[in-house]
């Protein structure tokens, strides 16, 4: 799919298979009057006769208007002006490209005519390429017959003030977020047995070829060793598979800046080990590697958009199976960072990946870590799926996650993570026990990483609830990319 921008056009002499335009429930938009205008009140007499309400997101598609070149018009509810925010636009991006049929080759959108109440003139832009782009998905690799796409060049129409360099870095961002979701999406996909840790360790290699700014280290089980990674190594020597520590480090910021560093859960499956999981929804654990997955996607973001900042990803990999060689309930670890953990439940074992990634990361000097994972499904209890679980002890981060997570549609609620949790995972054989009883194990969870965080500023987002769907649409999100993209895009512009 291609993206162009266009300036003031008359919508009547639109040579295209489809145009998209906007109604509120106060009206019609410009483009609309205008059209219903050249039309001598055709349009607004097929929208009456078709009941249309303009509700958000409701669609209804005319045909062959008099005077108008097009053939079809989309008309897409916004709602009430009033209310009509960026969320809204995203909606509405979404189900007007919906409506559009499969064999259309080429459309025209104004629906940067909508006066959004929290985005600015080009972050619609950038909005209405993402939600066009993230719609626009398939992953259907692995079947014989492959789904209807649309190979369609859409066009914005965004007038004179716009359709220029400043609009076109607007449209290019919104691509590359929706480059790194897709990429996101694209990893959560796969199978586990195509999807392993040396899968991904390929995968990184793949983004680093021919990237000047982009490194990549990947470490074995045996540089885990000699690291002292036993928490790390406790959840990978029960597969076949090597667990590895893959590290992407992108330098496009000032020399001697310090990066920001994004550790992703990448379990690429999860039976639970030896605390196996029933077996019914156990093929959805191919998804517990979606932390992992949404770091790989804001690198690919990262190299799309060319973004001047330091950045380094870490992917805890490794594969959670039940074996002769598995650990046990009751054993004891020692971590990279000294720490002892009794090990009371083997399907807690994303934050025995994290907290040996959360200390190697120390040697990068940090400005910021932020981990993200699947870890608990307490949060999903918490938190269903809209929103992802913060954690963080920082307020002035907790608070740039959260308002990157409003401008993104990507969003996040804050949880607590105090001292005062902390007694709940006492161990009376070990430092810290890997679970803290039935209670709060979502907070439990993130207490025991901050025991790894203490020399540097860190954020936690427990992301169980929002990394996939279930049911008909089942399938990665590629949550929380567009987040953590609007995060990084803010430290650069301030």
């Amino acid at each position: 799919m291609d993206f162009a921008l266009l300036s003031t056009v008359n919508p009547a002499l639109v040579p295209a298979d489809a145009l998209i335009i906007a109604m509120t429930t106060q009206g019609l938009t410009p483009t609309g009057l205008a059209l219903d205008e050249a039309s001598a009140g055709q349009l607004s007499a097929a929208l009456k006769a078709a009941n249309f309400e303009a509700k958000l997101g409701q669609t209804v598609s005319l045909y062959r208007l008099n005077n108008i070149s097009c053939p079809v018009i989309v008309v897409v509810g916004a709602g009430d002006s009033k209310e009509f925010n960026g969320r809204a636009l995203q909606k509405v991006a979404a189900q007007a490209y919906k409506a559009l049929n499969s064999k259309m080759q080429a459309a025209y959108s104004f629906l940067s005519e909508l006066t959004v109440t929290d985005r600015t003139a080009t972050q619609v832009i950038s909005d209405i390429a993402r939600s066009t782009l993230e719609v626009d998905y398939r992953f259907d690799q692995f079947k014989s017959k492959k789904n209807e796409t649309n190979n369609i060049t859409m066009t914005l129409v965004v007038g004179d003030e716009l359709a220029n360099a400043t609009g076109q870095t607007a449209l290019s961002w919104g691509q590359a977020v929706a480059t790194g979701q897709s990429f996101a999406r694209d990893l959560g996909n796969l199978p586990p047995n195509i999807c392993h840790p040396s899968y991904l360790a390929e995968q990184a290699t793949a983004l680093a070829k021919g990237q000047r700014k982009l490194s990549v280290d990947v470490l074995g089980e045996k540089d885990m060793e000699k690291l002292g990674m036993g928490a790390f190594l406790a959840v990978s020597k029960g597969s076949e598979q090597e667990g590895k520590l893959i590290v992407m480090n992108y330098t496009g910021g000032k020399k001697g800046e310090k990066p920001v560093v994004l550790v992703g859960k990448g379990i690429t499956f999860d039976t639970g080990g030896i605390s196996i999981k029933p077996a019914a929804g156990m093929d959805e654990m191919k998804f517990d590697m979606c932390g992992a997955a949404s770091v790989f996607g804001v690198m690919k973001g990262i190299l799309a958009a060319k973004l001047p900042i330091n950045v380094v990803c870490v992917v805890a990999a490794a594969e959670n199976m039940p074996s002769g060689r598995a650990t046990r309930p009751s054993d004891i670890v020692t971590t990279m960072s000294g720490q002892t953990v009794e090990i009371l439940n083997t399907d807690a074992e994303g934050r025995l990946v994290l907290c040996d990634a959360l200390t190697y990361v120390k040697k990068y000097d940090p400005a910021i870590v932020i981990d993200i994972a699947t870890l608990t499904g307490a949060c999903v209890v918490a938190l269903g799926k809209v929103v992802s679980g913060l954690f963080s002890p920082s307020d002035s981060l907790a608070n740039d996650i959260l308002q990157a997570g409003e401008q993104s549609n990507d969003r996040a609620w804050r949880m607590p993570v105090l001292p005062d949790y902390q007694e709940l995972l006492d161990s009376p054989f070990a430092d810290i026990g890997n679970i803290g009883g039935p209670n709060g194990g979502a907070i439990t969870a993130a207490c025991f990483l901050a025991r790894f965080t203490k020399d540097y500023t860190w954020a936690h987002l427990d992301i169980a609830g929002t990394a996939w769907l279930s049911g008909a649409q089942k399938g990665a999100t590629g949550r929380p990319v567009p987040l953590l993209m609007q995060y990084l895009q803010h430290r650069v512009t301030g």
